[in-house]
């Protein structure tokens, strides 16, 4: 259905999503017209498309969903439209005084600032200010209805202008292959959709670099893989092109060699095959295997008795250290790198306690920090001492649209040691912005378990930095926290040494519900959220974390959530919701942030202190306290009272959050577990069990069969990640540069 007419009054009209309430003079009266548009004034006339809804508080109105946008023709409409502010300086006495000289040519005449001049009270100066408002604004107008017209959504087309502003439509026509780079929400299919209206050539070098580079990202975000074999990224590459020539494969290959001599990408032959990455994530790994070998040679040495210093760290805790502990501290105050490694239970955070301790006492500056909030909340109750987020640490800044790290390799972090506890969950990315940002003789000590799922972004820094065999690492094997009826720990070693644990239901943390079939599963998971556990625990349900291997299947987080909501916030007169896709959000659900948004504004509480920042990260918790239907936003409150508002386009960032995969439960601890294993013979691996198992303090429930526990508990394979660390590190080692 589409309407058209003039606008009549401006309601309301967000500048940050474009959301507006406006009036529209029709043929019929004047409606009420709501969607998200470009910049529009009073006298403007525009058609839009829509259809007709109701409101409970706001009655009837037209929701629209595209947009085209005229020029007014009449006089009063053309001075309405001038003196609406959307020119700056330009107000109402000025707008008359234009078109009282230029009449109906007005509007044309607003291109040429001599002619602007020549009206009483307007310099060359202002005519020219006025004269590139109005093009820069009739520009954005045509920009918008130049991208509905490719099949764009308006929210979407506001996304692009906002990053290409006057230059849009001439960049899309250009190379529309480059929003997949540059726009979130776009991917390969749609750019190739918008090229193909556009009549770029399927065989295009440009769809084909597109391809190439869109391959290895996807790769990187889906995998965690910092390079293709060349072999692996023509193939993805030519199932994404779909090219019918016969010499496809050689054109792709050009095209890989051709981005490498432009600097794009890096090619690197390895003993294995040919490594193909993207430049930047080549510059990465590079730049963190020098670093780590320039920590390591640089350190300063320390005249310290380290035993007498433990004694006093013991007698101050009232109880003595393993031997494999105290070598642990030993190591990490001797090294410039250090790495401290084990599972469950086997004294990590006494260590980090001791080491803390030690260098406190010998005047050392110490940081403590971990990946994401959560992670850090945990190490500073572990610990009673401050740790920060590695981006808080860094003290992240974003200005003109770009995200930096306030310390980096101009400005130091004024620190002699560093402590990254959950090390397993760093991408290479931050890994390197920490490692740049090290003073020359500052120590390092990465501390995590090895036998965890590598990190969602991509690298696997912490086994890379063990396997290459060139930095000291302590292993921690003695378990230490058990009491004598617990079984999360001991249950925990047990799927990591291959062994099935124990699942006879005699302990009060470790229980097992077995069920084979997906619907079952998640009936009983459903039933132990809501009833039986709230119910054990005295806890929420919303306390409860439910965990799934997989996102799709009866049992996977997809329907879990659905199934979930449900049951723990059902749908109320009294809480407003949002419909994305076939997702609801509503006040009062459990969301996960899905990625990292560096530009995120945040609120935070701190006693009687208001704190601002940017940035909510990968994994973050929290509850959608509130939605305000009117102007499209929410309010998300996280698990560290940050609260944040997200408008409605920024929908997709977030996810509900009942149940999460057990990838995204990483670095995080829930004080119940409910793990919903489905029989999925790709997703049985043992890893998998065993970091979905250590989420758990107080209680987890394994939900299954007893022969898919085993099958996880036997499959020890472990996804490979494509990643150059190791060599680089080889490779700056030949250079006889660095100690060995």
């Amino acid at each position: 259905m589409q309407l058209s007419g003039e606008v009549k009054s401006i309601i309301f009209a967000s500048p940050e999503t474009g959301y507006t309430v406006l009036e529209l003079k029709t043929e019929d009266g004047v409606k009420t017209v709501v969607g998200l548009f470009p910049p529009l004034s009073e006298g403007q006339n525009i058609k839009v498309e829509g259809k007709y809804e109701i409101k409970t508080l706001y009655g009837k109105q037209f929701a629209a969903d595209r947009i085209w946008i005229y020029q007014p023709s009449k006089l009063e409409g053309i001075k309405r439209f001038l003196a609406s502010g959307l020119i700056h300086g330009l107000g109402p006495v000025t707008a008359e005084a234009i078109v009282d000289r230029f009449g109906v040519d007005t509007l044309e005449m607003m291109k040429y600032p001599f002619e602007l001049a020549k009206v009483k009270g307007i310099s060359l100066k202002k005519a020219t200010e006025f004269g590139m408002g109005y093009v820069k604004l009739q520009k954005m107008q045509d920009a918008i209805m130049f991208l509905q017209e490719l099949g764009i959504s308006i929210n979407m087309a506001l996304k692009i202008y906002k990053a290409y502003e006057i230059k849009t439509e001439e960049n899309v026509r250009k190379n529309p292959y480059m929003l997949v780079d540059d726009i979130d929400g776009i991917g390969f299919a749609t750019a190739d959709r918008i090229a193909a209206e556009l009549g770029i050539a399927k065989d295009s070098d440009y769809r084909i670099s597109a391809a190439v580079t869109y391959s290895l990202k996807d790769a990187s975000q889906k995998a965690g893989h910092n390079y293709l074999p060349e072999d692996e990224l023509v193939s993805a590459a030519l199932s994404l092109l779909a090219l019918e020539e016969e010499d496809a494969e050689d054109r792709v290959r050009t095209v890989i060699r051709d981005m490498e001599m432009f600097g794009e990408l890096v090619r690197v032959q390895t003993d294995e095959h040919v490594a193909v990455m993207l430049k930047q994530n080549f510059l990465t790994e590079r730049a963190i295997a020098r670093r780590l070998l320039k920590l390591k040679n640089e350190a300063s040495d320390f005249r310290v008795n380290i035993d007498y210093e433990v004694g006093r760290f013991e007698k101050e805790a009232g109880f003595e250290l393993h031997p494999n502990q105290k070598e642990a501290v030993r190591a990490a105050i001797e090294n410039g790198v250090q790495v401290i490694t084990g599972g469950p239970g086997t004294g990590k955070t006494t260590i980090v306690k001791c080491i803390l301790r030690l260098f406190k006492n010998l005047g050392q500056r110490v940081a403590l920090c971990a990946p994401t909030g959560r992670a850090a909340k945990r190490l500073a109750q572990a610990t009673g001492e401050e740790a920060k987020t590695i981006h808080r640490l860094l003290e992240l800044d974003w200005k003109n649209g770009e995200g930096r790290f306030s310390f980096n390799e101009s400005c130091r972090l004024p620190l002699d040691v560093v402590i990254v506890d959950e090390v397993s969950m760093v991408d290479e990315f931050v890994f390197c912005a920490l490692l740049g940002a090290m003073e020359r003789g500052a120590r390092l000590v990465l501390v995590g378990d090895k036998d965890q799922l590598a990190s969602v972004g991509a690298g696997n820094v912490l086994g890379d930095v063990i396997r290459c065999g060139r930095f000291p690492v302590s292993y921690l094997t003695q378990i230490y926290r058990q009491s004598e009826d617990s079984r999360i720990v001991p249950n925990a070693h047990k799927i990591n040494h291959g062994e099935m644990p124990d699942l006879d239901n005699r302990c009060n943390d470790f229980y097992f519900e077995e069920n084979d079939s997906s619907d079952g599963i998640c009936a009983c998971t459903v039933g132990l959220v809501t009833k039986r556990l709230p119910r054990y625990l005295n806890m929420q349900p919303k306390d409860i974390q439910v965990l799934c291997p997989m996102k799709r299947s009866l049992a996977g987080t997809v329907n879990l959530n659905r199934e979930l909501q449900r049951a723990i916030n059902p749908p109320s007169p009294a809480k407003k919701e949002v419909k994305r896709g076939d997702v609801i959000f509503r006040e009062g659900d459990k969301v996960m942030q899905l990625v990292n948004n560096y530009q995120q504004e945040w609120t935070q509480n701190i006693g009687h202190k208001a704190e601002r920042g940017t940035g909510v990260f990968n994994g973050d918790l929290g509850i959608v306290e509130s939605i305000n239907t009117q102007i499209m936003q929410f309010t998300v409150r996280f698990d560290d009272d940050k609260v944040a508002i997200y408008q409605y386009g920024d929908i997709d960032q977030l996810a509900l959050a009942y149940a999460v995969t057990i990838h995204k439960s990483q670095g995080s601890e829930f004080d119940a577990v409910v793990i919903a294993l489905d029989a999925n013979y790709m997703l049985q691996t043992r890893n998998l069990l065993y970091t979905a198992v250590t989420r758990a303090k107080r209680i987890v429930v394994l939900v299954g069969s007893k022969k898919t526990v085993a099958r996880m508990v036997r499959n020890n394979e472990t996804s490979r990640r494509y990643s150059l660390l190791i060599y680089l590190i080889e490779e700056e080692l030949a250079k006889g540069e660095y100690e060995q």
